[in-house]
């Protein structure tokens, strides 16, 4: 799964190691396109630059008819769905799909013990059953449009990356507030290639969406951690949603009133299939790419910051895991935090094998070499590499103490996330109390507590608290002084630290916590203060702000500045080689065909799979391959509906389109621009295309639309939803007969 952070479009410099250039790569677009064809991910508004090589691909539709602002077109059926995922719209009453690791965590919130939606699925029988799912959003772009020009008109030559970054938020202030002038929009400038371009984003976000349908875990999520980044796969991952509209049509906040949204436009849906070979394309918001890393940063990957994080999330995931098996409620509580977990870890267990099979140092070195030659003599570029190293040098100890603590105190146990939200309350309770305002904020926090502790079991956060100490003291090489106790009043024992923060902490213990909220005072506010929960999180943090981050800002910005350099001249000094820009959570597509791939010597992967893989991988005393009864008799009687094809029911296909985080969700789409799949995932020989694409092994995994279709259907029972979509089948292409030739 591929699900990206949660990711707000607002304007901001894009700071550190994020490049995504396009506005110098239009001349050198074209070259090599025959030879990497499947790599890239292209800013829709400039498409026309390469429509030529897609038609030549299969494209039957214009790049006018994929993106416009004239008039109704393809991008107007892709949203930004809840910040991290990408959904697309099947209907003209505004339903959408997405991933069902998309809708995951609303599905979860939305499910009790008698209610468990994630375990038994979900499927509104009208517009009034359809649930509320509150914070989630759904986002579409009105417009791209290149402000390079005048963004670099701000900066000045040898400003610094602060007053860089502050000349860009100004200028990006004013450009953005033009374009939202009178029109209800939202309007970001976002940097491209560390800077060396720019773009205005006009953007349209709807916060009524509410939940349709959702297969149950044991479709949407077949095969668990077990295939999670693997093929064969087997997945039903999608979920189904609706986005509601003010009776004019317009984004409203959750109200009885709301209408269906009629859209500009939606996605006519494919029952032909696929076959190998067929073009295919990938309309979505991919999270980020590090094309451009040189050899000492991809190192530091490798040997440094992937380890790290696969240590503290191996430890976590042992607790959690052995939890979930041990209990119902367990599983339900921990579902959401696991996969969240869960997906990194593989994902960047997969990165480092494939960076190593690939020979990725080997390849940046060499490139890094072509690149000195070039630049010989040219004072702009002669000197990037050398700085370029000394940075990465610098920046390793700073990089590797903000992923410890990342992983520590935002992945790691919860209690301390849930301390921090209080740090208001605690601190400044007599300002809110003669503002009138702490009423609300005592509200708010309640509120917060009984969505903390309805998934919280005490006895596993504590345990997964105990796992990750011993690892955070390795790397960080001696106890912060938030942490020194365990040395000073615990003589190193760190299980006796634990037992003892977690029986005196309010944090971890809900009807103390709500005794708390209910008599609170400025005596109380005190007691929090002492809270060891309390303490550790603010020293924790503290210490970060003070000793790690300052030095990691400077040093980020003098790479920032460093990169910026080095991309531009791996642009000018290569115009031979077809630059495409890096993801940055922006509207991108990407083009290829459906297809397997051989990743390794003696291995094959057919490009599709069917139901039966699924039966075929049922265990029942495995919960990654449980299989629904219902869906057992479906298969047996062969009632796939005409959703099937040759008497078998298809699940799941590969295809060579470039895929990152965000890409979770995304249309796939044919050659006609009909929805033919929904991505979800990568295969774990791809998890290292962030860095390194390799177009022999590269490929995304999504499901067949028709498999969606069949489940709503034939399983879940809301064939009312189908009959809502614009169903596509076209005559098959008669046959060519050959005539005999008469001489």
């Amino acid at each position: 799964m591929v699900t990206c952070p949660a990711l707000k479009l607002k304007n901001i410099p894009m700071h550190r190691h994020r490049l995504a250039s396009f506005a110098l790569l239009i001349p050198l677009l074209l070259h090599a396109m025959v030879l990497r064809a499947h790599e890239g991910m292209w800013v829709p508004t400039l498409l026309k630059a390469i429509e030529g090589d897609m038609r030549t691909e299969g494209l039957r539709i214009s790049a006018e008819d994929i993106y416009s602002i004239n008039h109704g077109s393809l991008k107007d059926a892709v949203v930004l769905f809840g910040g991290g995922c990408t959904g697309e719209v099947v209907s003209t009453q505004g339903l959408i799909f997405t991933n069902h690791h998309c809708g995951y965590s609303a599905i979860q919130q939305l499910s009790s013990l008698e209610h468990n939606y994630l375990r038994d699925g979900f499927a509104a029988a009208s517009l009034a059953d359809e649930l509320p799912s509150p914070g989630l959003t759904a986002t579409f772009i009105v417009r791209m449009e290149d402000v390079t020009d005048r963004m670099m008109k701000a900066f000045t030559p040898g400003m610094s990356e602060e007053d860089r970054d502050k000349a860009a938020e100004s200028a990006a202030e004013i450009i953005s507030r033009e374009a939202e002038e009178g029109t209800g929009y939202k309007a970001v400038v976002r940097p491209f290639n560390y800077g060396n371009s720019w773009f205005l984003i006009v953007s349209e976000t709807f916060n009524d969406v509410r939940l349709v349908a959702a297969p149950p875990s044991s479709i949407g999520k077949f095969g668990g951690d077990t295939d999670n980044w693997m093929w064969p796969r087997h997945t039903g991952d999608f979920s189904v949603f609706r986005i509601y509209a003010s009776p004019d049509n317009k984004p409203a906040e959750f109200a009885e009133g709301n209408k269906p949204f009629v859209p500009r436009s939606s996605m006519p849906i494919s029952l032909d299939g696929v076959r190998e070979g067929d073009f295919a394309m990938i309309f979505g918001f991919p999270g980020s790419t590090q094309r451009y890393l040189p050899s000492y940063g991809v190192d530091q990957v490798m040997q440094q910051v992937d380890p790290l994080r696969i240590e503290m999330r191996t430890a976590s995931l042992k607790v959690i895991d052995a939890a979930m098996l041990g209990s119902e409620q367990a599983k339900l509580q921990y579902a959401s935090k696991q996969s969240r977990i869960s997906n990194g870890w593989k994902k960047w267990i997969g990165e480092v094998r494939g960076l190593q099979e690939l020979d990725a140092l080997q390849r940046k070195e060499e490139q890094q070499r072509a690149f000195a030659k070039r630049a010989a003599g040219k004072p702009e570029y002669d000197q990037v590499l050398g700085r370029l190293e000394q940075l990465y040098a610098e920046y390793l100890p700073y990089d590797m103490a903000r992923n410890l603590f990342v992983e520590f105190v935002y992945m790691g146990p919860e209690f301390m996330r849930f301390a921090q939200g209080f740090q208001k309350l605690i601190e400044q309770h007599a300002g809110l109390k003669e503002q009138g305002k702490l009423d609300a904020e005592l509200d708010k926090l309640r509120m917060a507590a009984q969505g903390y502790f309805k998934n919280y079991i005490p006895e596993v956060d504590r345990k997964v608290f105990q796992a990750q100490l011993p690892i955070y003291h390795k790397h960080a090489g001696s106890w912060p002084k938030a942490l020194a106790a365990i040395d000073h009043r615990f003589g190193g024992d760190e299980e006796r630290f634990a037992a003892d923060l977690f029986r005196k902490s309010l944090f971890t213990d809900s009807t103390r916590l709500y005794k708390a909220l209910d008599r609170f005072s400025a005596g109380m506010a005190k007691r929090m203060a002492k809270d060891p929960a309390f303490l550790l999180v603010k020293g924790l943090t503290e210490d970060y702000l003070q000793h790690v981050r300052p030095r990691q800002a400077e040093l980020a910005d003098s790479l920032q500045a460093a990169m910026r350099t080095y991309s531009r001249g791996l642009m000018e000094l290569f115009p031979e080689k077809t630059w495409w820009p890096d993801a940055n959570s922006t509207l991108r597509l990407s083009y290829g065909r459906v297809e397997g791939a051989a990743p390794r010597d003696g291995m094959r992967y057919e490009p599709f799979t069917t139901l039966d893989g699924v039966m075929a991988k049922a265990d029942p005393a495995n919960p990654d391959f449980e299989v629904p009864a219902k869906l057992k008799e479906l298969q047996q009687a062969k009632d796939f509906g005409p959703y099937g094809q040759g008497g078998q029911m298809p699940v799941c296909f590969l295809s060579s389109l470039h895929t990152t985080g965000g890409n979770s969700g995304s249309p796939v789409l044919n050659g006609n621009g009909e929805l033919i799949g929904i991505n979800f995932d990568r295969t774990w020989e791809s998890t290292m295309s962030d860095i390194l694409f390799d177009p022999a092994k590269c490929r995304n995994i999504s499901v067949d639309v028709r498999y969606v279709l069949f489940i709503l259907d034939k399983y879940l029972g809301a064939k009312r939803l189908v009959e809502e979509m614009k169903l596509v089948s076209r005559p098959a292409a008669p046959p060519v007969i050959e005539l005999p030739i008469h001489k």
